[in-house]
């Protein structure tokens, strides 16, 4: 009898500890659920992230874009150096005998401010002739720029902060994303900086291989250059040289700073294809 009694008891507890965890268990889903500490699938986090892309070429035609080259009004396309074939944009120079400093830019339609934008590029074939020798795969992402509108025409290069986009002649060190400043100024660690360019510390990217540049711009803030997921360069407070004839035109009420403006692409002499460009709006 008093074998029983234990045995008894000892499954009637076993019933109650076991309801209990299950109790536990289902409160346990329950919290997890409200507070959104469940464990998730990284690629999906990516993918929810990713979805806010805003993809600026639509891979058939320039639609949103207007071309601006030097020696020639805004919005006219000379020798249709920007072109899109085979679902590429394209910066082609077939029809310039020479390219006598027709130095051009692509602009994206509108102004932003706070955003990250991404594009990927390749250097191909050969330079224009009498294209500079500095401009050999050369190109470049200007940010914060003025309208086309705006330009002279016989402006070079409009005041902006330029993401310069350089590849390797297949032997020597060539850093990529490096900065450059047409009519601005920027400042580093606190201070002024004047010179034109700024070398970042990316390596270096031999042959026609894609590269995949992005930039985050924050407003009159920071601005990072991003090369393969690693910041090679980062400065603050972009704004107007009031010291350049062309930034000397836009400058109103003595505001120098920068906190928006255009993004465009650049024709500099030497053939580059896009196959995305792409924004991410942070505001």
């Amino acid at each position: 009898m008093v074998w029983y009694a234990v045995d008894s008891h000892d499954k009637e507890s076993d019933g109650l500890l076991m309801k209990w965890q299950l109790f536990l268990a289902g409160l346990m889903l329950v919290f997890l659920a409200a507070t959104g500490t469940q464990a998730s699938d990284p690629q999906e986090e990516t993918k929810k992230k990713e979805e806010n892309w805003i993809q600026l070429f639509n891979g058939k035609d320039l639609t949103g874009w207007t071309p601006k080259i030097r020696g020639y009004p805004s919005g006219e396309n000379f020798g249709n150096t920007f072109r899109v074939e085979d679902g590429l944009l394209k910066v082609r120079y077939d029809a310039y005998p020479e390219f006598q400093e027709r130095f051009g830019h692509l602009f994206h339609e509108g102004t932003y401010s706070k955003y990250r934008f991404r594009v990927e590029y390749r250097f191909v074939d050969k330079q224009v002739a009498g294209g500079p020798s500095w401009a050999i795969r050369n190109s470049g992402v200007m940010v914060h720029g003025q309208t086309p509108e705006s330009m002279t025409q016989d402006q070079d290069f409009p005041c902006s902060i330029e993401v310069q986009l350089l590849g390797g002649d297949g032997k020597n060190p060539r850093t990529t994303l490096n900065l450059c400043t047409p009519g601005t100024h920027v400042e580093m660690d606190g201070k002024l900086v004047t010179r034109h360019c700024t070398s970042s510390k990316s390596k270096t990217y031999h042959g026609d291989q894609w590269v995949t540049a992005e930039i985050y711009v924050d407003g009159n803030n920071v601005i990072k250059h991003i090369v393969d997921g690693e910041v090679v360069l980062e400065y603050q407070k972009p704004q107007l040289d009031p010291g350049d004839a062309s930034a000397k035109r836009i400058i109103k009420d003595g505001m120098l700073q920068l906190d928006r403006g255009t993004i465009s692409l650049q024709s500099e002499s030497h053939p580059v294809d896009f196959r995305k460009v792409e924004i991410l709006i942070l505001e």
